[in-house]
């Protein structure tokens, strides 16, 4: 039997990790497992940038908490995390190593061709060297997993 203990959800603030966030949270949720929820963001140590680095990063903290549910907190002990680095994909595994995550859910652009060589794939690049599985989200896709919300106007509809 599987058992997953800590899902980690590294997320950039897009579409694609939104919709990775809700498989993860499910995913949490059926096998009692604790999320994580990981943003990093640049380091911004020795360049020009027009606002405060620790605003930023407060700012990052904010939406990471606003995406998280009170069940997050509560039911999955939700953990919301953000790291400065210049090398995401080499600090999401170092996270993943370090707690240690059992699974890895994270959005993908999907972006192939000459996007894909100039901008790499911080996903490509987890899935390559994580210490664990990785599920990948792309979105828009077909819908595996049905929000709360979602569930919740089903049933008043019936």
């Amino acid at each position: 039997m599987i058992k997953l203990t800590n899902v980690l959800v590294p997320t950039d603030f897009g579409e694609a990790s939104d919709a990775a966030l809700l498989y993860g949270r499910s995913l949490a949720r059926l096998f009692g497992a604790n999320l994580h929820l990981l943003h990093v963001t640049d380091n911004t140590f020795l360049r020009p940038i027009a606002s405060d680095p620790l605003a930023l990063k407060a700012a990052a903290y904010r939406h990471l908490h606003s995406r998280l549910t009170a069940f997050d907190r509560e039911e999955l002990h939700a953990r919301a995390v953000v790291e400065v680095s210049d090398e995401p994909a080499k600090t999401i595994v170092e996270y993943a190593q370090s707690f240690p995550i059992d699974l890895i859910v994270m959005g993908t652009h999907g972006r192939q061709g000459a996007a894909h060589i100039l901008m790499g794939s911080v996903a490509e690049r987890v899935v390559r060297t994580a210490p664990c599985p990785t599920l990948t989200v792309r979105h828009p896709q077909r819908e595996f997993v049905v929000s709360d919300l979602s569930l919740a106007q089903a049933a008043t509809q019936v």
